[in-house]
């Protein structure tokens, strides 16, 4: 354990310090607070709660502040969270209820508040029933589960559209949204639900914000309860899409004045106990605060295989260590049943670590590979270790792999560029939908496209826009690059050449038309043999996939190529027998200083 790093399973003596905590397999974050009224956040469910992760932990903060003990936690089957053997509406309703128990237990407090996001929040109503609460606050809460199917389906088709602009297609007896799946039986379940039909006030105080809360609002009234209503103007920043997320922060400022009406205060902060491990079929995590405030989770085996290298999952875009779609989460149990162990970690300014000093993304930051070297540093005991990540990720994991020796290989996703032009607008590289002129020129060989094509299901006129004010940018832009500052290493393909020398596995993996591509042409070439002489293995392609790998055969082509990577940087038995692999005890006292 390094010296900076912080076993986070022991109670912070800093005021309304957050600190992980894990109840009945669910994961969670407590935010003590000196007060009597206790506050249980009930998040919205997969995508949406994906995008409000952070303004979340704000509004967690902001009422731990205003005094009120906070805890709020992932659902089973979501984020860190143990895996369920059937993930339902009633195990999401239950944990609440655990999660209500959890902190009474935990604080010591007389009451408590619900207040629930979106479909969370009609799980927080139905679970009222059942454990008496306080007040009760519904945000955009869904009336009615069938409504709520339909919105989910239309959103279906605008998140992760595929390359050409084309939306993904369906899935067979399953709903996907942003790489979340729910299953026929999930959705069967959700169909039945409506707050509309509730015989029993869930609270003696209600406030509903929301677009058009007036049919529940006269409900709740009619069965006793008092409502306040109003409007939710930042629900579109705060559910709409992780990279733009914002705090709503005058809902926020409500949510906290009904939250904290007439609350006392009591006389000590509370503290949250120790955090236990998380176990599962063959894995064990826990929480680890480590570096300058970055947070993540180690995932042991319960039996090392021997050689095996630790992976470590590189934060993509805005989304939190679990992973577009929770693919991360999946992906480190996986491989812990396997024998190998990971660390999946949130870089600044993303999901529960600090924020960035000036306040920016970390989206191709000139220093985000620093992160990943103090992760590095946590994990360093002689094994191999591995790094994979995607987009804005996949540059910090590149430039990491090209700084730090310890790092035996990446595993790089949809690179979009292996160096940052500074010049370059971020939210214009975010937006862009639509793939280079030479992906087009491929996948205008595929019938498949002619038929989308004839179907006007492609808008060509759109493509050819975006496509020839990219072309003059680009241009400008490698014109100014040919008189600025020289990068250290020398050129992309010195720097491939001197990671091959070193002996290092360098794997590349795109969705078919990704835009990055445009970046391994220019820097390694087309010719697939000649790139794959220069990496040293070929460039994968993941046909009718987007960006994220949201659909299951995309997920399963990413967990085939990480598998290909951990066994190329497998060490052989003489290698091992000189740098033996930890055992679970001692890996996970390495990272988290615990035995």
């Amino acid at each position: 354990m390094t010296p900076e790093a912080q076993p986070m399973s022991a109670p912070s003596p800093v005021r309304h310090h957050p600190a992980p905590v894990t109840f009945e397999g669910l994961f969670g974050w407590f935010h003590p607070a000196a007060g009597r009224r206790g506050v249980v956040l009930c998040g919205a469910y997969g995508f949406e709660q994906m995008a409000a992760h952070r303004p979340w932990r704000a509004l967690a903060e902001q009422l731990a502040e205003a005094g009120c003990p906070t805890l709020r936690f992932d659902y089973p089957g979501e984020g860190d969270s143990a895996d369920p053997d059937a993930a339902g509406v009633e195990s999401c309703v239950a944990a609440i209820r655990q999660a209500v128990r959890y902190l009474r237990e935990t604080a010591g407090i007389a009451e408590i508040v619900l207040v629930g996001l979106r479909l969370g929040a009609t799980f927080a109503a139905l679970a009222a029933e059942a454990e008496p609460v306080d007040r009760l606050v519904l945000l955009a809460p869904v009336a009615t589960g069938r409504a709520y199917l339909r919105e989910m389906r239309l959103r279906a088709q605008t998140i992760g559209r595929l390359p050409d602009g084309s939306a993904p297609p369906a899935e067979p007896d399953s709903l996907t949204v942003g790489g979340f799946r729910m299953e026929a039986s999930f959705q069967a379940a959700l169909s039945g639900l409506s707050l509309t039909r509730i015989a029993s006030p869930p609270a003696p105080h209600v406030l509903i914000l929301g677009t058009d809360p007036g049919a529940l609002a006269a409900r709740l009234n009619a069965v006793g309860c008092a409502v306040e209503t109003g409007p939710f103007a930042g629900l579109a920043h705060l559910v709409g899409d992780p990279i733009f997320a914002k705090v709503p922060e005058a809902d926020f400022a409500r949510i906290a004045a009904f939250v904290t009406e007439g609350a006392e205060s009591a006389a000590t902060s509370a503290t949250a106990p120790p955090a236990a491990r998380l176990a599962g079929p063959g894995w064990t995590e826990e929480a680890v605060q480590f570096g300058q405030g970055l947070f993540g989770i180690a995932c042991a085996p319960d039996r090392s295989e021997p050689g095996a290298p630790t992976i470590l999952f590189v934060s993509t875009g805005m989304t939190v260590r679990s992973g577009w779609g929770r693919q991360t989460t999946r992906l480190a149990r996986r491989f812990a049943r396997d024998g190998i162990a990971s660390f999946r970690f949130d870089v600044a300014g993303i999901g529960d670590s600090v924020g960035r000093p000036d306040g920016s993304r970390p989206l191709f930051a000139p220093d985000g590979f620093a992160d990943v070297i103090q992760a590095v540093d946590q994990v360093a005991g002689g094994g191999p270790i591995v790094l994979a990540g995607g987009c804005s990720g996949a540059h910090a994991a590149f430039h990491a792999l090209c700084r730090d020796p310890r790092i035996d290989g990446a595993l790089l996703i949809n690179l979009y560029c292996f160096d940052w032009d500074p010049e370059q607008s971020i939210d214009s590289v975010i937006r862009q939908t639509y793939g280079s002129a030479s992906t087009y020129a491929t996948l205008l060989k595929q019938g498949d496209t002619w038929r989308r094509l004839i179907r006007g299901q492609i808008r060509v006129r759109a493509i050819g826009g975006v496509l020839a004010r990219r072309g003059v940018d680009a241009a400008l832009r490698r014109i100014r690059r040919a008189f600025g500052p020289r990068i250290p290493g020398g050129s992309v393909a010195r720097r491939l050449t001197a990671l091959r020398r070193r002996g290092a596995e360098i794997r590349l993996l795109y969705s078919a038309g990704d835009p990055g591509l445009a970046a391994l042409h220019r820097h390694i070439g087309r010719n697939p043999d000649r790139v794959a002489r220069r990496l040293g293995a070929p460039v994968s392609i993941v046909p009718g996939a987007d960006h994220n790998l949201g659909s299951a055969e995309a997920q399963a082509a990413l967990e085939q190529a990480l598998r290909d990577l951990v066994r190329a940087t497998r060490r052989s038995p003489a290698a091992t027998a000189k740098r033996p692999a930890p055992t679970v005890s001692a890996w996970l006292q390495t990272v988290t200083g615990r035995a």
